[in-house]
């Protein structure tokens, strides 16, 4: 007889409890810090070029990372998020994927984002909100999106791609399209409830997404330690039925792996995947935090001696396919070319305010054009205060 419950009976006679700790899951590691393979490690099929591009998108992400930190602390954007640290998991995993895959971030990948072909301009056209935006400027700096690379507009309040994202990847499967969504959140996403809605949701439809964790440590101010008791978060993904790996997020060669396998996993047996990256946030949550106030000194230093591009360059260096000194003055040029997209795109005009209203439907509606009038009215009223495109409102 079937059984309703959906679940595996088996039978005890004496009272035994599982505990929280029954499960714990193995972490794949590729890379050593030196940047030599441990010893019983099946490195990837990379080829050259692939590997160079991978690196190249770290290094551009670490230079855009300190640069437009430094400019928030100027004053010359409200606000920025880094992905010190997270490099290799966000580049790694982007690497492993079909460039029509749908990526839906969070708000710490863009290394995902300039792996697909982000420029420097749309980035800083972004983070200044000018009239170049491709988004208009009605987004808060960092939240990026571009739908010509398959990159979903990132939305502020946590976890809500997660869910989108099972329904999106349900939506390829039954247009029956060869590819698949990856949702990339934290594991402090992973306490929202939008987490275990998806998780279910995604299990029971059999949808062919990716759910990537970058388990870096802290949900802000909060350590995993004080966030969830258990296995990390992998160990959630067997409760609802899906397959999990856990990756050292140091490692790009190990995420590129495990995000490959995951999708070669979720295509063929159309079903949800689970990546968990260890890795750990060195930078502070975003501009607004101050990480001295919840985590020492000693503690970042410990994890800076395990930098992900420091190990990736070491072994690209093994392999031949870097030049030492060719690369330095790369990561110089590099850095002025960061500096003179941010001071050519500080200067663009801002949006015109009516682009407020368009695209929300078709013709703006009375409420809308109503609250525009408003929003001019008081803009008139502290015409010094706004950077209106041409000095005025219509």
């Amino acid at each position: 007889m079937a059984n309703p419950n959906n679940a595996t009976i088996t039978t005890v006679h004496k009272a035994k409890f599982t505990g929280a700790n029954a499960l714990t899951i193995p972490t794949l590691k590729i890379l050593k810090d030196d940047g030599a393979l441990y010893a019983d490690a099946v490195v990837p099929e990379l080829d050259r070029q692939t590997a160079l591009r991978m690196y190249d998108s770290m290094v551009f992400i670490r230079a855009l990372d300190e640069r437009m930190l430094a400019a928030q602390r100027q004053g010359r954007i409200s606000f920025y998020m880094q992905c010190l640290g997270e490099e290799a998991t966000t580049v790694g995993s982007a690497a492993a994927l079909d460039e029509k895959d749908m990526i839906m971030a969070q708000y710490r990948e863009q290394g995902a984002l300039r792996y697909r072909g982000f420029t420097l301009e749309q980035f800083m056209n972004q983070l200044f909100t000018n009239e170049q935006d491709l988004g208009k400027g009605r987004q808060m700096p960092v939240h990026y999106g571009s739908r010509d690379i398959y990159f979903m507009t990132i939305s502020s309040p946590l976890a809500t791609q997660i869910p989108q994202a099972s329904g999106y990847a349900y939506a390829q499967k039954l247009r029956g399209l060869n590819n698949t969504t990856i949702c990339y959140f934290g594991e402090g996403a992973a306490s929202e409830g939008d987490f275990h809605a998806g998780l279910n949701m995604a299990a029971v439809l059999q949808a062919p997404v990716i759910f990537f964790c970058r388990n870096n440590g802290y949900a802000i101010s909060t350590p995993a330690n004080e966030q969830f008791i258990g296995d990390g978060i992998a160990c959630r993904a067997v409760g609802y039925g899906i397959q999990a790996i856990r990756v050292d997020g140091s490692d790009i060669l190990a995420v590129y792996e495990a995000t490959r396998l995951a999708r070669k996993l979720a295509l063929e047996q159309q079903e949800p995947v689970l990546v968990e990256a260890i890795a750990y946030r060195l930078g502070a949550h975003s501009s607004s935090d101050d990480p001295s106030g919840y985590r020492s000194k000693a503690e970042e230093d410990r994890w800076r001696k395990n930098d992900p591009i420091a190990r990736y360059r070491l072994w690209l260096l093994k392999q031949g396919w870097l030049d030492d000194e060719a690369d330095k003055a790369k990561t110089d040029t590099l850095r002025q070319e960061i500096l003179d997209a941010l001071k050519v795109a500080e200067k663009i005009a801002k949006p015109e305010l009516e682009q407020l209203v368009t695209d929300v439907y078709a013709e703006p509606t009375d409420q809308l054009n109503s609250q525009l009038e408003k929003l001019k009215d008081h803009v008139r009223l502290y015409p010094d205060a706004y950077p209106v495109t041409g000095g005025r409102v219509k």
